[in-house]
């Protein structure tokens, strides 16, 4: 086939691809269900019975796309935080992002290995991949709700702030599980320079981005978001290049940035939410075409991902959660809230495809355990928030325009 046919083949291939994803939106609402769980479903079928669409995709080039995605829906999530949404619910947002994380990934560890029999260092890798909640899912599930209190502010910072933490003890535990003289001391190194790293660099850029977009000629001021877009990838590589997080930073440039571009320079809160939105349907749709479904039989991968999902939702996430929510000035039903809330998504399985990369011993089975138990909980929880939410009592509404 000629280069230019292939190439538009290609070209084809993924804009039906996209075009499947965008009528993704409209079965969701159908079906009740959150829209990345159809993205994510849809691709993974693709992928399965069609050739052409699975090789148009590698893992890297996976965790490569993914990876910008990401990026773009943190800093919009950060963004729509705020310094005042933000420093209003700053304690349990660090409490649950951090020691929250660390909580989590200890007992889905302790889980993986007493229960469902796996290595303790494969069961902790699998325990961080599964510790964070996602922020694509918990920023798409939020979309137009307003919530009464903290809790929505509470959910949006959570899921910003785990997916650093997450990544930075996902990457100690796969140096502890590939390398014969590993320790936990270097889960700790690995996590203390990420995370200082990431926030030194989020603080230092943000301030800068600000300062770079402060420019108010009319001539430039159509090129302000593509602007943004530009420093936040600068943020991003910096910390990333620095052994830093750059989820973290970016997401702490978006924080400080929040209040002031709303009111100033609207345009630029409106362009990052069209990216993220797009990012969200790329992070999906790419992480599904990376799965095999036939892989989700090997080794009893599903079922083990159906006990984890059960688990985690009623059991592992409450005990991470609920004990540090404890002196919060949160109502009780607001804790219990914030406990089912925590939605798994597109991280999780990044950390997943990380393992695979970074040679973990029984990465495959990893990977196809974290995509049954992401797909079960943004499916049940993610679709159920409404109806767990009008039990409790919380206030959950449509937001007016």
């Amino acid at each position: 086939m000629h280069d230019v046919e292939s190439f538009g083949l290609a070209v084809l291939v993924w804009g039906l691809v996209g075009t499947a994803a965008l009528l993704g939106h409209r079965l969701a609402r159908v079906l009740r269900v959150p829209a990345p769980a159809v993205f994510l479903l849809v691709a993974a079928v693709l992928a399965s019975e069609i050739k052409a669409v699975r090789e148009a995709v590698d893992l890297t080039t996976v965790v490569d796309l993914v990876t910008v995605a990401l990026v773009v829906i943190l800093f919009d999530g950060g963004l729509s935080l705020g310094r005042r949404r933000f420093r209003d619910a700053a304690a349990p947002i660090i409490v649950l992002g951090v020691f929250g994380t660390f909580a989590t990934t200890a007992l889905i560890g302790v889980a993986a290995h007493l229960i469902f029999g796996l290595d303790w260092k494969i069961a902790f890798v699998l325990g961080a991949a599964l510790a964070p909640t996602d922020p694509a899912v918990v920023f798409s599930v939020l979309a137009n709700k307003q919530i009464g209190g903290r809790t929505s502010t509470i959910l949006e910072g959570e899921s910003g702030f785990n997916d650093p933490a997450g990544i930075a003890l996902l990457l100690g535990f796969v140096e502890l599980a590939t390398h014969a003289h590993g320790s936990l001391l270097t889960v700790a190194g690995t996590f203390v320079l990420e995370m200082s790293v990431g926030a030194a660099v989020g603080l230092a850029g943000g301030l800068a981005l600000q300062w770079l977009l402060s420019n108010r000629e009319p001539l430039l001021s159509s090129r302000q978001p593509l602007r943004a877009l530009a420093g936040v990838l600068v943020i991003y590589g910096l910390a990333t290049v620095a052994h830093g997080s750059g989820f973290l930073a970016v997401l702490i440039a978006g924080i400080l940035m929040g209040d002031e571009e709303k009111r100033r320079e609207p345009s630029i809160q409106q362009f990052h939410s069209t990216l993220a939105n797009l990012g969200e349907i790329v992070a999906f749709v790419l992480l599904g075409l990376s799965i095999r479904l036939h892989s989700l039989t090997d080794d009893w991968a599903w079922l083990v991902g159906i006990g984890l999902a059960v688990l985690i939702a009623l059991v592992l996430r409450p005990l991470a959660c609920l004990p540090l929510l404890a002196r919060t000035r949160l109502e009780r039903r607001e804790k219990v809230f914030i406990a089912w809330a925590g939605l798994k998504g597109a991280v999780p399985i990044l950390l997943g495809a990380l393992a695979v990369i970074g040679g973990v011993p029984d990465a495959s089975r990893v990977y196809a355990i974290v995509f049954v138990v992401v797909t079960i909980s943004v499916v049940a929880q993610g679709g159920s928030l409404a109806y767990v939410a009008r039990k409790l009592g919380i206030d959950l509404r449509e937001a007016s325009d």
